[in-house]
């Protein structure tokens, strides 16, 4: 029981982040579970912004619900805008915001492309709430 209570919770924070991402009008907002491929995280996050603006503004958005909402800090931020590729990781969910061909470039999806993708729903009233992810 104990696992599945887990699951719910990193289940739970991957589409806080997704939400919180796609508040802040991000694009091909996609949620990898990882739970069966990795040991370091749960779930991937991925997204991605129109530029170096929008980016900036997905990465606040998110950093300051999860703050706001669950008390939590991402581990060691890393925003480097000459790569177009900025993650927060909250360590059983990573987000990933990229701009421009980084993307493609990095090809997350295809990397790890046997990982299950997670619909979830989007949050009607446009926050980063606390709705279940439901593996797909």
């Amino acid at each position: 029981m104990a696992d599945a209570e887990a699951e719910g919770t990193s289940a739970a924070l991957a589409t806080a982040l997704a939400r919180g991402a796609e508040s802040k009008l991000a694009s091909e907002v996609v949620v990898l579970d990882m739970r069966d491929l990795v040991s370091y995280t749960d779930y991937l996050v991925i997204c991605s912004a129109r530029n170096e603006r929008q980016a900036a503004a997905i990465v606040e958005e998110v950093y300051r619900s999860m703050k706001r909402d669950r008390d939590l800090l991402p581990v060691n931020p890393a925003r480097e805008p000459e790569t177009d590729w900025t993650v927060l990781d909250y360590l059983d969910a990573v987000l990933h915001v990229f701009t421009g061909d980084a993307r493609t470039t990095y090809d997350l999806e295809d990397l790890w492309y046997e990982a299950p993708r997670v619909e979830f729903e989007s949050d009607p009233a446009g926050g980063s709430g606390d709705g279940e992810a439901v593996t797909g």
